[in-house]
C-alpha cells in the first residue's frame, strides 16, 4: 500500500489496511503482492507526475498483481489514472467506502478474465460526493489520526480540493466520540484531528467544532489532542480560549496564511487579510505564550509580482511563529486561478520558496533554542532498533533520545524530560539524561 498527500489520506489508507488485515490479508512492503493499493495526492503537478511513477513501479514489481487507485487524483481524472498500464480498478471519493468490497470482486474479476488488467473504473462526479467515510488509524505511528471532516465549500482560486473530495461533511459527534474511546481502549495516547476543512465541522448540522473538542476533551484515557489545521477566520476566540485552559488540546496549531500580501489573498479569494492573520496568531500566543504554530504559505501564485513576494517574505520575517509549510505553486486544470495575468518563471517560483524556507529555519530554531534547560513533557515514539528514538513535547518540539538510554520503558510513554541542546543536525533537541 502506498499513500501519498496529506494526514487526512495517511488516515483513510491505514483504516483500510487495518481492514484488509482483519479480512485475513498479509501486507508486504515490496514484491509478491497479490494487491496493490495507492492512495494518490493531486495537490500539484508533481503529486500527480510522482502517482503515477508509483503506480508504474508497482505494477513493474508485482507482476499480475490485482491493482486499485484511489483519492484526489482520481476523483479529478478517472480516465486518465484508469488508463495506466496495469491499473484494474480506480476508485471515487463516494465510493472509496467500499474499497474492501470492491478489492474482493476485482480479484475474482481479474482471475477469471485470465490475468490482464481491468481498467475499470468507480468514479462518480463532484456533486455525488456526499457520504463521509470515516477512518481512525496509526498505521506505524504512536499517535492515531482521527479524520473528523471531509470536503471543503470554500473554492479558493488556486485548489481542486473542493471538486476532488466534495463539500463539507462530518458525522455526528456521538460517533467521534466513540472513535476516541476505542483509540484509548487500544492504549492510544493522543490523536490527531484530521479533515480537510476541520473548522467547518458540523456545517448545516445543530453541531460544530467547539462542541466536538470539549465532547473529545471528556474522553478518558486519550492524554494528548492536536488539531491537524484550521483557518484562521473558523479558529475563534472561544476555540484559543477552551485549547489554553484545556489539560488535553495541546498548544499547537497548524494555521493557513497562504500570502502575506493582502492583494494577493483577495487574488486567491482567501477569507482573511494579514491584519486579521497577525491579530489571530497574537491571540493565541496571549493564551498559550508557549504554542507552536505552523503556517502554510504558497509562493508563486498567478499575479504574485516580486513587490508583492517582497510584502509576503517582510510580513512573515516579523510575525511570531514556529515553522512555515512552503509550498511552490503549481496550475491546476479547471481553477479559476489561470485568469490571473502574470506568470512567475519556475526558476523564481524555486528561489522564492528556498528563501522561505531559510526564513522557516531560523524561526523554528529560534523556538526551539528559548527551552534548552526546559522540562516538558514528551511523547515517545516507536523506537528504531540501533539508534535514537523520538518524541514530541506537548508544543511539538522534537525531542531524541539514545536507544540503549531508553530501553524498552519509553514507548508510547510520556516522560518529562529536561531539554538539552540541538542535535548534530539541528532537527531535535537532545533529552538530558
Amino acid at each position: 500500500m502506498r499513500t501519498l498527500g496529506c494526514k487526512l489520506n495517511f488516515a483513510e489508507t491505514s483504516t483500510l489496511e487495518d481492514k484488509l488485515r482483519a479480512s485475513g490479508v498479509s501486507i508486504v512492503e515490496s514484491g509478491g503482492a497479490d494487491i496493490c493499493v495507492v492512495n494518490t495526492c493531486s495537490v500539484t503537478e508533481t503529486a500527480d507526475h510522482k502517482c503515477r511513477q508509483i503506480i508504474h513501479k508497482l505494477v513493474k514489481e508485482n507482476p499480475g498483481a490485482f491493482v486499485m487507485v484511489m483519492g484526489c487524483y482520481v476523483q479529478l481524472q478517472p480516465g486518465e489514472v484508469a488508463s495506466i498500464a496495469g491499473v484494474d480498478l480506480v476508485v471515487g471519493m463516494e465510493s472509496k467506502g467500499r474499497a474492501l468490497e470492491f478489492i474482493a470482486a476485482g480479484l475474482r474479476l481479474k482471475r477469471a478474465s485470465g490475468g490482464g488488467a481491468l481498467h475499470r473504473s468507480e468514479s462518480g462526479a463532484m456533486r455525488n460526493i456526499r457520504t463521509f467515510v470515516p477512518s481512525c488509524s496509526r498505521g506505524d505511528r504512536t499517535r492515531y489520526f482521527l479524520k473528523v471532516q471531509d470536503g471543503c465549500d470554500y473554492f479558493c482560486t488556486y485548489c481542486t480540493i473542493p471538486y476532488a473530495r466534495g463539500l463539507s461533511r462530518s458525522p455526528r459527534i456521538s460517533f467521534l466520540v466513540d472513535e476516541a474511546r476505542a483509540v484509548a481502549a487500544q492504549g492510544g495516547r493522543e490523536i490527531v484531528l484530521t479533515g480537510v476543512n476541520i473548522g467547518d465541522f458540523g456545517r448545516g448540522t445543530d453541531e460544530d467544532l467547539l462542541s466536538l473538542l470539549r465532547a473529545l476533551d471528556n474522553v478518558d484515557g486519550i492524554e494528548r489532542y492536536r488539531i491537524s489545521s484550521i483557518e484562521p477566520n473558523l479558529l475563534t476566540s472561544d476555540i484559543i480560549r477552551f485549547c489554553a485552559g484545556s489539560r488535553r488540546f495541546m498548544p499547537h496549531f497548524h494555521i493557513p496564511l497562504q500570502s502575506g500580501s493582502d492583494t494577493v489573498l483577495r487574488l486567491m479569494h482567501r477569507r482573511y487579510d494579514t491584519a486579521f492573520f497577525a491579530r489571530r496568531i497574537a491571540e493565541v500566543y496571549t493564551a498559550m505564550p508557549d504554542a507552536f504554530i505552523g503556517i502554510d504559505v504558497i509562493v508563486g501564485t498567478r499575479g504574485e509580482t516580486p513587490e508583492l513576494f517582497d510584502e509576503t517574505l517582510n510580513f512573515l520575517s516579523t510575525l511570531s511563529y514556529a515553522q512555515l509549510h512552503v509550498f511552490p505553486y503549481s496550475e491546476r486544470p479547471g481553477t479559476r486561478a489561470l485568469s490571473i495575468p502574470y506568470v512567475v518563471p519556475p526558476q523564481e517560483k524555486h528561489r522564492r520558496a528556498q528563501r522561505l524556507i531559510a526564513l522557516s529555519e531560523q524561526k523554528r530554531q529560534e523556538f526551539y533554542a528559548r527551552y534548552i534547560g526546559a522540562v516538558r513533557p514528551v511523547l515517545w515514539e516507536h523506537a528504531v532498533r540501533g539508534g535514537h528514538i523520538h518524541g514530541f513535547t506537548d508544543n511539538y518540539i522534537r525531542v531524541e533520545m539514545p536507544e540503549e538510554a531508553a530501553g524498552d520503558k519509553a514507548d508510547n510513554k510520556i516522560m518529562n524530560v529536561r531539554l538539552g541542546d540541538f542535535n548534530a543536525d539541528h532537527s531535535a533537541l537532545k533529552a538530558q539524561i
